[in-house]
């Protein structure tokens, strides 16, 4: 399993690229294996400040829907706007065309608070 060592990761399976004072996000490899196909991304939260740990928008697979959560705090600044035409990149590529939102980060605190991805490791087995 693909697990990039220069990312962050939260315990509900999003990524976070950190550039500066903003950051992408994204779902795991190991999430978009558990979800299955990914046929649609629905994320209308630009513009928005949304807290750590809250819902930023959510992703519905053949088999379930399920909620995307900020794994830090931040101002959303921009949505992959691709995933409206092509939700499956978010399968093929879960680390780079498949990324959801850019956020400007609130707390860069919070950062310290997310796993580097040997802990991301251990935590999925």
């Amino acid at each position: 399993m693909n697990i990039p060592g220069d990312l962050k990761y939260s315990k509900e399976h999003e990524w976070l690229r950190v550039e500066g004072d903003t950051a992408t996000i994204g779902i795991s490899e190991f999430a978009q294996k558990e979800l299955g196909d990914i046929i649609y991304v629905d994320i209308d939260s630009t513009g928005e400040t949304i807290a750590k740990d809250g819902v930023f928008g959510t992703v519905e697979a053949v088999k379930t829907v399920s909620d995307l959560f900020m794994p830090v705090g931040g101002e959303v600044l921009e949505f992959n706007e691709e995933l409206k035409s092509k939700p499956e990149l978010v399968n093929s590529d879960p680390y780079g065309q498949g990324w959801m939102i850019k956020i400007k980060i609130t707390d860069p605190g919070e950062i310290s608070q997310l796993m580097d991805g040997a802990a991301y490791q251990s935590l999925i087995g």
